[in-house]
């Protein structure tokens, strides 16, 4: 499979007319491709809401300039910025215009990099302009947000409809009402979540709730547990999210009957069984369900 085949990818947005976004902020982004100026701005949202794709198109389409992109979760510490963010902001446009540095999930810099990083919008502001995205608002420190404009992203959910409905035209998806309803409660206001669960409909025949998670799965994430290499046991959830097609829902129902099986004293299994209940139940509730699974993962007394 290419990268053209993946259908989040396919349908990425990549111009402004194309993204969806509430009224006043297409309109600000409207002036903003008009006049050719932009201030430091940061976008805050769900993950899967267009956060990272609207800062593409800024750079891309909007503006059309000369840009750094830095993936600031993989990049997080304070040696990026004195690197990279400054070797590319204290130099000019090769066009005279304003540069442009993207700091996508900003909110995994650590506290000395924003720190850094405020210091470094303020001295470099002539040359060179900062688009910051983030999952988690309260993460950013105050000096850093006060120095950006920030924009809380989101839309309505008849628009998310839309636009699914849309992508089911397009690919001549034959999916029922009561499946595609699902998804959309489901995954709202995921896009890139929404999209990947289409594409694993028409993948699986319509068959909607099939999954590839085994037992082999949860094997190993207790295997982990018991030796305690918790940082593999994210890694794990992380890397085989597409069997599940990142339904956490389904994830701790599948999670909930391994216990129920499995071959642990009785006591034990018992304050699995509702550990597990308890870390579902807030699921739906919580901000980021992978993390409420990872703990859910880690609370488990096996």
């Amino acid at each position: 499979m290419t990268i053209s085949d993946i259908w989040c990818e396919k349908y990425r947005p990549s111009t402004l007319n194309e993204i969806i976004l509430d009224r006043s902020t297409k309109t600000y982004f409207n002036k903003v491709q008009v006049e050719q100026n932009i201030p430091n701005v940061l976008f805050v949202g769900k993950p899967g809401i267009g956060k990272t794709s609207l800062a593409k198109i800024i750079v891309n389409d909007i503006l059309k300039c000369q840009y750094l992109y830095i993936n600031a979760s993989d990049e997080n510490g304070i040696d990026t910025i004195r690197t990279k963010v400054l070797n590319f902001a204290q130099t000019k446009s090769l066009f005279g215009q304003i540069k442009v540095i993207v700091l996508d999930e900003c909110d995994g810099l650590s506290i000395d990099a924003q720190k850094a990083l405020r210091n470094s919008i303020e001295e470099y502001h002539d040359l060179t302009r900062f688009v910051l995205t983030a999952n988690y608002k309260h993460k950013i420190i105050q000096a850093l947000q006060s120095r950006c404009q920030v924009f809380d992203i989101s839309y309505d959910k008849n628009e998310y409809l839309t636009k699914l409905i849309s992508i089911v035209k397009a690919e001549e998806l034959k999916i029922n009402k009561e499946d595609f309803t699902k998804i959309i409660d489901n995954c709202y206001p995921d896009f890139r979540k929404g999209i990947n669960a289409l594409q694993k409909y028409y993948l699986s025949g319509g068959k909607e709730n099939s999954s590839n998670i085994t037992k082999d799965f949860f094997d190993g994430l207790i295997g982990l547990l018991k030796q305690k290499k918790y940082s593999l046991i994210r890694k794990q959830i992380i890397e085989n999210e597409a069997l599940f097609n990142n339904d956490y829902d389904e994830l701790f129902k599948r999670l909930f009957d391994f216990m129920y099986i499995s071959v642990i004293p009785e006591e034990k299994k018992r304050d699995c069984l509702i550990t597990v209940s308890r870390y579902f139940y807030q699921n739906s509730q919580c901000i980021d369900q992978e993390i409420n699974f990872y703990s859910c993962i880690l609370d488990l007394r096996v």
